[in-house]
């Protein structure tokens, strides 16, 4: 007789186990499909956001050498200070050694001044502070006395001032130093999408820019424009010798320059001192608008005037544009024009 069995149902454990299982399946199928690698961007993908990290790096230039400006100046004015008070230590010196003299000449003839004792005592400010021993001290004594106060203020307030301005030196380095590596950073970021790149295509980005140098150095109708100045004409000139000359972060000529460094050198050959960066340079002189600008004029660009040229001429503007490129023409219309400053 056939058996008429109920089949054996799976136990609730065993159902859990493979509920789990299932799901963690799914799980994991998941993760590799979100781990699958994304599709390689394209050239110009990479071109795009590759001349956006350059931006950044040129934005974080501009405030790098604020810093560096800041530093040299710091340490120009410690190092004038530090003369000061040491040329004040010595007057300071001679003053006290002449009392210090006449001191030991009464000490010699046995009479000596108690106006001198109390001098040679550890407070000659609280000395003098005592009006009843004014009249003790001679006019010559008294007159000694008070150059003696007067330089040991003076000396006082000096090292107060050097030792302030060091604190801000050793801030202003600490800045340096971070606007250093975030420049090196955002520079590095950029090489690495260029790396990713195939040799065809690094072929081809090369190619590209070298077109755009050779067109904008050589192939630039300037039109007739008149120099805003003499000196602008001179500027001007000194930018033009500097074409084909590579753009690098911090540097100021004569060899390779970023684009404040170009124009602060080009007005350094006419004579004239101009600020190291852009933000510094856009209130050196009398802004223009974009139709009154004339040949040697400096032109800011972007909302927080990180980048700076020259007027060339004709909608045309001499400048350093970024890392990987040289010193050449382009238009004014490439950029976000803010003003124009007439030096």
């Amino acid at each position: 007789m056939a058996s008429h069995r109920r089949p054996k149902q799976p136990s609730r454990a065993r159902v859990t186990v493979l509920t789990t299982a299932a799901a963690a399946a799914v799980a994991i199928s998941a993760q590799a499909a979100s781990a699958a690698p994304s599709e390689k961007p394209s050239k110009d993908e990479v071109k795009a956001k590759v001349d956006k990290l350059y931006e950044e790096a040129e934005q974080a230039t501009e405030k790098y050498n604020g810093a560096k400006e800041k530093q040299e100046r710091l340490q120009k004015d410690i190092s004038t200070i530090q003369d000061s008070v040491a040329r004040g230590q010595e007057e300071l010196n001679e003053l006290r050694d002449s009392i210090g003299l006449a001191a030991a000449a009464q000490y010699r003839s046995g009479s000596i001044d108690s106006s001198v004792q109390l001098f040679l005592s550890a407070d000659p400010d609280d000395y003098l502070d005592k009006a009843s021993t004014l009249d003790q001290l001679s006019g010559q004594q008294v007159e000694a006395l008070k150059k003696i106060q007067e330089k040991q203020r003076q000396l006082a307030q000096e090292r107060s001032e050097a030792a302030g301005k060091l604190k801000d030196l050793a801030a202003t380095r600490t800045e340096l130093g971070k606007k250093k590596k975030e420049v090196q950073g955002k520079l590095a970021e950029a090489q690495k999408l260029l790396n990713s790149l195939t040799a065809a295509e690094k072929a081809a980005m090369a190619a590209e820019d070298a077109r755009a140098s050779r067109s904008a150095s050589s192939r630039v109708d300037l039109g007739n424009s008149k120099a805003a100045s003499g000196r602008a004409a001179a500027a001007f000139s000194a930018a033009q010798s500097k074409i084909g000359s590579p753009y690098v972060y911090g540097a100021s000529g004569p060899s390779s320059f970023d684009c404040s460094g170009l124009t602060s050198w080009a007005y350094a050959q006419a004579g004239v001192s101009i600020p190291r960066t852009s933000q510094a340079q856009a209130n050196a002189g009398m802004r223009v608008s974009r139709s009154e600008l004339q040949v040697g004029d400096l032109v800011l660009f972007y909302g927080d005037l990180h980048h700076v040229g020259l007027y060339a001429g004709n909608g045309q503007v001499l400048h350093a544009p970024r890392t990987g490129t040289t010193v050449r023409y382009e238009s004014i219309d490439n950029m976000p024009f803010q003003f124009g400053v007439r030096i």
